[in-house]
């Protein structure tokens, strides 16, 4: 420094931006699951998807439409009512950028085994690592596809719109646009999860549609096209489909209330709305409502799994980044043996949470029905509920610096406990396995067929499964959640055995099967343990 140079700091010994990393180079977890579930043609793809969600164009978007939250207006300036939400220009980025690459509905124009859904679930799981707020209406377009196909006119008015690979946004007779997206409505405010207890009326008319009357309690991105909803018809609880704008053009009877001040998902609108006599069309057979839309229920909860195994890659990256570049004690932090064995575990995490969710996909486009029937379940359960504790060891990897906006990791650690909550809380989804075992034994069977694929290849794994086998004979309600944990636990063992690379699978097994395990904080990792190995292979 010169003499009257009033500078009084260098900046020094900070990581240097991530953007630009190669985001499939640093996640061999991803890329052999592809291969594995049988897309590997689509890699040449996802490698030039994955520069697009890691450039720094694409990070300052997924900044700009969390910064910028949605907007209702539900008057125009002559008072006239318009219900519409305003979005920022970067959430049409976003949008654009998804559907333009078939990340919603496209897949389901392909052949069952040919890969389009597993290439589609990487792509998905890319952009949720971006800005998963944006991923809810391009998941609820994918999940509104097979629900809607229960009536042929109905597929045949829409799902040519909800696979075109063109964004247009804006309320519009559907039959006009370029494309469109869908969206689910069911909770209400007296029943949350319990849709049964849903009070909306549906009356049927003359013409053969119904007029419905009620409120809806959450509704997300409510400037979709078409919603599908649950209403009370004379024979019961009924499923139905409803546009934004009919057929003769005019705007349905849907009133946006207002939007919720969420916790995290700020990128995308969710409305409290009213049927005040809006004209719907009826999917599926009156008071088989919840067995029409179960359909687009799970696969919204395939989704939430590939989210929060997205959530987790995304603050595993950005944690193994910094401590890649940063020093402490002289000492860089990548080569500590204590910063070593905490990133060593949470990428455990990650690679199992990223093995079990591609199985999923796998099995949905290989239509293995009484497999998702089980595994779906439970996998939401433990996947989405270690994100948060995920995501918050590695916002600790940054210190003071994960805990400034700037970082990107409040906007993770806000958004982590969401898909744990959506398509089913805790305990709703631990109560869905039980419901699949005590019901549909045959998913037991083809979860096991799955899980034993690995039995002999590690003692304390069998183990874990035969303490599987005695939970499942109880069945006791009370114990639903250890149920729900073991069967993820040992079906992400059994992937991790069989196609890992030892390092990852013996340092899983050992600190999720062994008698004095699993601890419950990260870095707890058995003393053989190849810390450095497993940090170098998902360093960025």
């Amino acid at each position: 420094m010169r003499p009257g140079d009033h500078r009084t700091h260098r900046v020094e010994n900070q990581p240097p931006p991530l953007a630009g990393a190669d985001l499939l180079a640093c996640d061999p977890a991803l890329t052999d699951a592809v291969v594995r579930e049988g897309a590997e043609e689509a890699l040449p793809t996802l490698r030039q998807l994955a520069a697009v969600a890691a450039s720094e164009e694409a990070r300052e978007h997924a900044r700009l439409a969390n910064t910028h939250s949605p907007v209702l207006h539900t008057h125009d300036r002559y008072g006239h009512r318009i219900d519409e939400v305003e979005f920022h220009p970067s959430w049409h980025w976003l949008m654009r950028t998804s559907v333009g690459w078939g990340l919603h509905g496209a897949p389901w124009v392909a052949e069952p085994g040919t890969g389009a859904h597993v290439a589609r679930a990487a792509g998905f799981y890319l952009m949720s690592q971006l800005e998963p707020g944006h991923g809810c209406p391009i998941s609820m377009t994918y999940a509104a596809v097979p629900a809607l196909r229960r009536d042929a006119e109905l597929a045949a008015r829409y799902e040519p719109g909800l696979r075109s690979t063109s964004y247009e946004f804006g309320l519009t007779e559907p039959s006009t646009k370029t494309g469109l997206l869908a969206g689910m409505s069911m909770t209400e405010k007296q029943g949350g999860s319990d849709v049964r207890a849903g009070t909306t009326t549906a009356t049927v008319t003359s013409d053969g549609t119904y007029r419905l009357v009620g409120h809806k309690w959450f509704t997300s991105a409510p400037m979709n096209d078409l919603f599908l909803t649950l209403a009370q018809a004379p024979a019961g609880l009924t499923c139905f489909v409803l546009p934004r704008v009919l057929p003769d053009g005019t705007r349905n009877a849907i009133r946006l209330q207002r939007l919720k001040d969420k916790l995290g998902n700020r990128s995308n609108a969710s409305a409290e709305i009213e049927y005040t006599g809006a004209t719907a069309w009826r999917l599926g057979d009156e008071g088989r409502g919840v067995q029409t839309i179960i359909e687009m229920v799970s696969m919204t909860r395939l989704d939430c799994v590939l989210g929060s195994a997205a959530l987790t890659r995304a603050a595993l990256t950005e944690a193994a980044h910094h401590v890649a570049h940063r020093s402490a004690f002289g000492t860089r932090l990548a080569d500590a043996p204590l910063m070593q064995a905490v990133i060593a575990d949470l990428a455990l995490e990650s690679e199992a949470a990223t093995a079990l969710a591609m199985r999923l996909a796998g099995a949905v486009d290989r239509d293995e029905r009484l497999l998702l029937r089980l595994a779906l379940p439970a996998a939401k359960y433990l996947v989405c509920k270690r994100a948060p504790a995920v995501v918050a060891e590695a916002l600790e990897c940054l210190g003071g610096n994960g805990y400034v906006e700037d970082s990107g990791m409040p906007r993770l650690y806000r958004e982590a406990p969401l898909n744990s909550i959506w398509e089913g809380s805790g305990n709703v989804t631990a109560l869905d396995v039980l419901r699949a075992v005590t019901r549909e034994p045959e998913s037991v069977d083809a979860v096991f067929a799955e899980i034993e694929s690995a039995s002999g290849l590690d003692s304390w794994f069998d183990r874990g499964v035969r303490e599987l086998r005695t939970e499942l004979r109880g069945r006791e309600e009370r114990r639903a959640r250890r149920l729900a944990e073991m069967l993820a636990l040992c079906l992400q063992g059994s992937l991790l055995l069989r196609h890992a690379p030892d390092e990852v699978a013996r340092a899983f097994v050992a600190s999720r099967f062994l008698p004095d395990g699993p601890w419950r904080t990260s870095g707890t990792l058995p003393a053989e343990a190849q810390a450095d190995a497993l940090v170098a292979r998902i360093t960025p």
